[in-house]
C-alpha cells in the first residue's frame, strides 16, 4: 500500500534526486514509503544508502538496523545480502562519475556489515591506491592474506584478485605486506599464462625502476612455484641471480630453460642466459668460449631461416650476442652477428608496428633536409644511463657545454621512474623538455615522433633492447649512438660516433652505419667528484714502499689469458701486489686468479680481492691506493681509464 502523499512515480523520481545529489528529497520520499509500508524492506537499504552520501553514517546505521530488527536468523542474513547489494551497485556508480573517496566510504560500510567480503576487501585495497591512502598496513588490517591463506573456499574475483597484483607490485612492490599478499594470492589464479605475462613487465620494473632485483626475484620465484616450467620466468629468474652473484643457481635456471625451448629463437634466447651465468661467474675461460661458439652456431641457424611472425616479442634478439666482444678480438665478426640479429628484428618489428612505423616515415619523407632549418635543432638523447652510471658520469659534459641558442637538448630516461638519484635529476633540470619512464615503456618512439626531434642520439646500444626497438621505429630524421657500447647494427641507425682512434682505419669495411669521426675525441670530460677512500695501504698489510697493481674489471671482462700476463708483471716487480674487485659470494674467478697467480710461482698473499663500495666517488679515491691500473683486453676499460687519468 502506497501513501496518497506519494505520487505513482515517487521511486522514479526518488532515483533521480539521487543521481543528481538532491538527497533531502530523496530522504522525504522514503521516508513517507516506508511509514506507508514499513514491512518493504528495500525501502530501509535506499533510505540508509542516500543518508549516508548526504554525510549523516550514524543515521544511516540506524536505518539499516531497524529494518532488520523484527527478522529471524535467516532472514537477516537475506536481508544483509540485499542491503550489500545496494551498497556494491552504489559504491560501483560513483566510482563511474570518478567519485572515488565516495565509493570508499560506501565500501567501508559493506567491509563493517561483512569484514570477510574478500571482493570488498579487495575494491577497498584498489581505491585506496587510487586516492594515495595506501599505506600497506590494510592488507593485514582487513585480514586479506589471512583469508586467503585460510579459506580455500572463499569465491574470490579472479580478474579483480589479478588486478590488484599488479596494482601492487607498481605501486608498494617493496614492502613485506605487499610480498605476503602476493605469496597467497598467486595460488589462487587459475589462467597461468594471462598470470604470468600480466606481471613480467611489472617485475622488471621493480627490478630496474625501483632498484630491488632480490625483490624482483622473490616475486619470480613466487610465480615459478605455480608454473616451474615456463621458461620466461625461469630466464628472468636466473638473470635475477646472476645480477645478485648467485651464480651456480642462475645456471641452473638458464639451462632448465634452454632444455625447455623448442623454436630456434627462444633457443637463441634461453642460451644467452647460460653465458650470461658462465662469463659472469668465471671470465672468458675455455669453457665459456665454447658455450658462445654454441650460441653463435644457434644465431646463424636463426639466421639461415629468420622468424617473421614474432611480434615484438623479436626485441629479446637484439642483444643475443653481447658477450662476443668480451671473449675475443674479432670486430667484423661480432658486428656482423650483431647485424643479422638486428635484421631479424626489424623485420618482425616494422609487421608489428606497421601502423607507427608508417606514420612516422611519412612526416620524415617530408623533413628531408634539417640543415635548411633556421631555428634551433632539436636534439634528442635516449637512454637507461642518464644518472648515477658510467655514461651517466660522461655525458653530463656534453650537456653542460652545448649552445643552447642554437640546440633545444629533449632527454628520454628510461628505467628512471620511482629513481631517487641526484644525477638523472640534474640531467632533467638541464634538459630542454625530459621524459621520464619506467623499464618497459611503449610510449617512448611516439614522444620523440611529437617533439619533432631532429637527431636522435642512442646512448644504450644493445645494452638495453627497449633502447634497442625505439631507434628501430625511427621516429626522427637522423639517428646516431654514441658513448654506451659498440654499434647495434640496427638498419635505422645512421651513424656510430667515434674519433681517430678509437676503431681502425678500415672500420667502414665492416660497420653498418656511417662511422662520423670526432677529430679529436669522441668523449670528453672536465673531471670526476672524489670523496674519501675507504681503503689504506696499511689495512690491506701492503708496505708503503710496495708497487701496487689494480684492475677494476667486471666478471665477464676477466679473460684468463689477459690475467696470465699481468701476473707475469707481477712476477717481474719484486714487492708487488695486485688489486682486484671481488666477485660475489660464489667468486670461481678470484680462485682462478689464484690458481693463475700460483701456476707463475706468485704467492696468494700478493692478491687482495676489495669490496665493492657504495659510490663512485669512494671507488674512485680508492684509485689512488694503486701505483698502475692495469687495462683489459679484448675489451678495454672505458670509464676506469677515464678516472684514472
Amino acid at each position: 500500500m502506497i501513501s496518497d502523499e506519494l505520487p505513482s512515480d515517487w521511486q522514479q523520481q526518488a532515483n533521480k534526486y539521487l543521481v543528481n545529489s538532491n538527497y533531502a528529497k530523496a530522504i522525504n520520499l522514503y521516508e513517507k514509503a516506508i511509514t506507508a509500508n514499513p514491512q518493504n524492506k528495500s525501502y530501509y537499504w535506499q533510505l540508509g544508502l542516500i543518508l549516508l552520501l548526504k554525510g549523516q553514517e550514524e543515521e544511516a546505521q540506524t536505518t539499516w538496523l531497524l529494518g532488520m530488527a523484527d527478522g529471524e536468523a535467516e532472514e537477516v542474513e537475506l536481508w544483509t545480502e540485499e542491503l550489500i547489494q545496494v551498497l556494491a551497485t552504489e559504491a560501483n556508480r560513483q566510482l563511474t562519475k570518478q567519485n572515488g573517496s565516495i565509493a570508499w566510504v560506501i565500501r567501508q560500510h559493506i567491509r563493517e556489515i561483512n569484514p570477510t567480503d574478500i571482493n570488498n576487501l579487495l575494491q577497498l585495497i584498489d581505491l585506496s591506491i587510487a586516492l594515495k591512502n595506501y599505506t600497506g598496513e590494510q592488507l593485514t588490517e582487513y585480514k586479506i592474506i589471512e583469508l586467503l591463506e585460510n579459506n580455500t573456499v572463499i569465491e574470490v574475483n579472479q580478474n579483480l584478485l589479478l588486478h590488484i597484483l599488479k596494482k601492487l607490485l607498481v605501486y608498494d612492490p617493496k614492502s613485506l605486506s605487499s610480498i605476503e599478499f602476493s605469496s597467497v594470492a598467486i595460488p589462487r589464479i587459475e589462467e597461468r599464462n594471462t598470470l604470468v605475462n600480466s606481471l613480467i613487465p611489472a617485475i622488471y620494473q621493480i627490478a630496474y625502476s625501483f632498484a630491488a632485483v632480490g625483490v624482483a626475484k622473490k616475486y619470480t620465484e613466487l610465480l615459478l612455484n605455480v608454473a616451474p616450467e615456463n621458461r620466461e620466468l625461469l630466464r628472468t629468474v636466473a638473470q635475477f641471480c646472476v645480477e645478485l652473484t648467485d651464480y651456480t643457481l642462475g645456471l641452473e635456471y638458464a639451462e632448465k630453460s634452454y632444455s625447455l625451448s623448442i623454436d630456434i629463437h627462444e633457443k637463441v634466447i634461453s642460451h644467452f642466459q647460460v653465458c650470461r651465468a658462465l662469463i659472469t661467474s668465471r671470465g672468458a675461460d675455455q669453457k665459456v668460449k665454447e658455450t658462445l661458439d654454441r650460441q653463435e652456431s644457434l644465431i646463424q641457424a636463426l639466421a639461415a631461416e629468420p622468424p617473421q611472425k614474432l611480434s615484438t616479442v623479436a626485441m629479446r634478439l637484439y642483444n643475443m650476442g653481447f658477450f662476443f666482444p668480451y671473449a675475443r678480438d674479432c670486430p667484423e665478426k661480432n658486428l656482423k652477428i650483431r647485424s643479422q640479429l638486428a635484421q631479424i628484428c626489424q623485420l618482425n618489428l616494422e609487421t608489428a608496428c606497421q601502423e607507427q612505423t608508417s606514420k612516422y616515415s611519412q612526416r620524415l619523407n617530408k623533413k628531408n633536409n634539417v640543415s635548411s632549418q633556421t631555428k634551433p635543432l632539436k636534439i634528442g638523447y635516449l637512454s637507461h644511463c642518464l644518472r648515477r652510471h658510467s655514461v651517466g658520469w660522461i655525458a653530463r659534459w656534453l650537456f653542460t657545454y652545448h649552445n643552447r641558442d642554437k640546440y633545444e637538448i629533449y632527454a628520454y630516461l628510461q628505467g628512471a621512474e620511482n629513481r631517487n638519484d641526484s644525477l638523472q635529476q640534474w640531467y632533467i633540470n638541464q634538459a630542454t623538455k625530459a621524459h621520464v619512464y619506467g623499464i618497459v615503456s611503449t610510449e617512448v618512439a611516439e614522444d620523440i615522433y611529437e617533439d619533432e626531434i631532429d637527431i636522435l642520439i642512442d646512448l644504450d646500444s644493445t645494452t638495453l633492447t627497449n633502447s634497442c626497438s625505439i631507434m628501430a621505429m625511427k621516429a626522427a630524421p637522423i639517428q646516431a649512438t654514441w658513448l654506451g657500447w659498440d654499434a647495434s647494427g640496427i638498419p635505422t641507425i645512421d651513424y656510430y660516433i667515434a674519433d681517430p682512434y678509437v676503431l681502425p682505419e678500415n672500420a667502414q669495411d665492416y660497420y653498418p652505419h656511417k662511422i662520423w669521426r670526432l677529430p679529436q675525441t669522441y668523449v670528453a670530460v672536465d673531471g670526476f667528484e672524489v670523496s674519501v677512500p675507504s681503503l689504506k695501504r696499511e689495512d690491506l698489510g701492503i708496505p708503503s714502499d710496495a708497487v701496487v697493481y689494480f684492475t677494476a674489471q667486471r666478471g665477464f671482462k676477466c679473460n684468463p689469458d689477459t690475467a696470465r700476463l699481468q701476473m707475469k708483471i707481477l712476477k717481474e716487480v719484486s714487492n708487488s701486489y695486485f688489486l682486484f674487485k671481488k666477485f660475489g659470494e660464489s667468486d670461481v674467478l678470484s680462485e682462478l686468479l689464484i690458481d693463475i697467480a700460483e701456476s707463475e710461482g706468485i704467492s696468494s698473499d700478493r692478491l687482495i680481492p676489495i669490496e665493492e663500495v657504495a659510490l663512485e666517488e669512494i671507488h674512485r679515491a680508492n684509485l689512488g691506493i694503486a701505483d698502475i691500473v692495469l687495462d683489459t683486453y679484448p675489451y678495454n676499460g672505458a670509464t676506469t681509464t677515464l678516472e684514472t687519468l
